[in-house]
């Protein structure tokens, strides 16, 4: 199979950008000999790419794919060595920006930059994947910038992020770079590769798909993960426990709390194993001389590694608690559609009955007041609100309506 079969419901992306990887085969670098066939370095070849698309519908999945299709002989041929690691992450000339806590710093693009600029060791080109680019700070945007404004003659640059918004992207490197535009993958389709490719029966894909709204990474643990759909479950529990404010801030506290639980459980194995060899690294149960100045200067070493996972925690509880926001936007908006009796395909199918009595119980505004609540409570979680104020401040309006 080739890398382009990971690409899932995108077929209008898919063959922008195979035509892309063609073109790019007959590029000639200054150092190479002259094709009559091609007018120099950026003969048909962009240096600069922006994907957006929703949440889900596979950004850094198409950029990694591309990614490939530019170093493979084939154009994505998904057999050769090339493909291989480079969709694995380890191809040595594919450098990859994966922000794990809040933010991409400034340090983080110089120093990847400095090392896309070299010259290519395997491969034609030195390819650097910006996954969430929206996360960049201010700094490092500016260093990114400069950059792609002047890359060097063999290096791409691949960014993902959610839209072409200047709050998601600045305007400047937007300018600079040429769109690719993914959608929301079709239920259907997102059904098909997890039977075919993940091996989940078709009865569980059928219904991860039809309840994950077009996110396929979601629509995967939902399907595998029984505690996923225990997560979801809960969250979709919350409307019917607004009847008295005790229960509401019952609700509060244990939303915050699953998220928190969450994202301890998914630190914790991996901040030991951080710790342990950061301490192995520095000289910890090493002897001799210097080995006590050796542990004496790793302080700062550990502090900046505690300050990571810090991040990376407040992150991963934001996304449980983002991600819980969404499931209740999902069903708010299948009760004002009901409620006005608009013919759309439903965002949680399984729950027609509870929303059917939702929408009989309520009106479209009081549907519509509760859905622009929501949206406020992920803008201030997103502003940096402490989540017990911003879930408060939630449950509260929604028992208003």
């Amino acid at each position: 199979m080739s890398v382009w079969s990971q690409v899932v419901g995108q077929p209008a992306a898919v063959a922008e950008l195979q035509a892309a990887a063609e073109r790019a085969t007959r590029v000639r670098f200054s150092d190479e000999l002259e094709d009559p066939d091609a007018s120099g370095p950026a003969a048909g070849m962009t240096h600069s790419w922006l994907f957006t698309g929703p949440p889900g519908s596979g950004r850094s999945v198409a950029a990694r794919a591309f990614a490939a299709a530019l170093q493979c002989p084939h154009q994505g041929c998904g057999d050769c060595p090339a493909c291989h690691t480079v969709m694995a992450g380890t191809h040595a000339d594919v450098r990859e920006i994966v922000p794990e806590g809040l933010s991409i710093s400034v340090k983080e693009v110089r120093g990847t930059i400095d090392v896309a600029a070299r010259r290519p060791t395997t491969a034609r080109w030195q390819i650097v994947i910006v996954e969430d680019a929206d996360r960049l700070t201010e700094q490092a945007s500016n260093a990114l910038l400069k950059s792609v404004e002047e890359p060097a003659e063999r290096t791409v640059f691949l960014l993902c992020c959610p839209s072409e918004h200047p709050d998601d992207i600045s305007v400047t490197i937007r300018s600079r770079c040429r769109a690719v535009r993914l959608r929301t993958p079709a239920p259907e389709a997102i059904a098909a590769v997890l039977v075919e490719r993940d091996g989940i029966s078709p009865e569980d894909a059928t219904w991860a798909a039809s309840v994950c709204g077009g996110h396929i990474g979601r629509a995967r643990r939902l399907a595998r993960v029984p505690e996923a759909r225990e997560e979801r479950d809960a969250v979709l529990a919350l409307p019917r426990a607004l009847r008295s404010a005790a229960d509401a801030f019952a609700a509060s506290d244990a939303m915050v709390g699953a998220a928190e639980s969450e994202a301890a459980a998914l630190a914790a194995s991996r901040d030991e194993a951080e710790r342990e060899e950061l301490a192995v690294s520095l000289g910890a149960g090493g002897t001799g001389k210097g080995t006590a100045q050796a542990q004496r200067s790793a302080r700062a070493a550990e502090k900046d590694l505690e300050k990571r996972q810090r991040s990376r925690l407040t992150r991963t509880k934001r996304d449980a608690l983002d991600r819980a926001l969404v499931d209740l936007a999902g069903y708010y908006r299948d009760v004002l559609a009901r409620g006005i009796g608009a013919s759309v395909t439903s965002t949680h199918p399984d729950r027609a009955t509870e929303v059917g009595h939702a929408a009989r119980d309520s009106t479209p505004e009081a549907s519509l007041r509760r859905l622009e609540a929501i949206l406020a409570c992920r803008d201030a979680l997103a502003a940096n609100v402490k989540p017990e104020i911003a879930i408060d401040a939630l449950v509260t309006a929604l028992r208003a309506g």
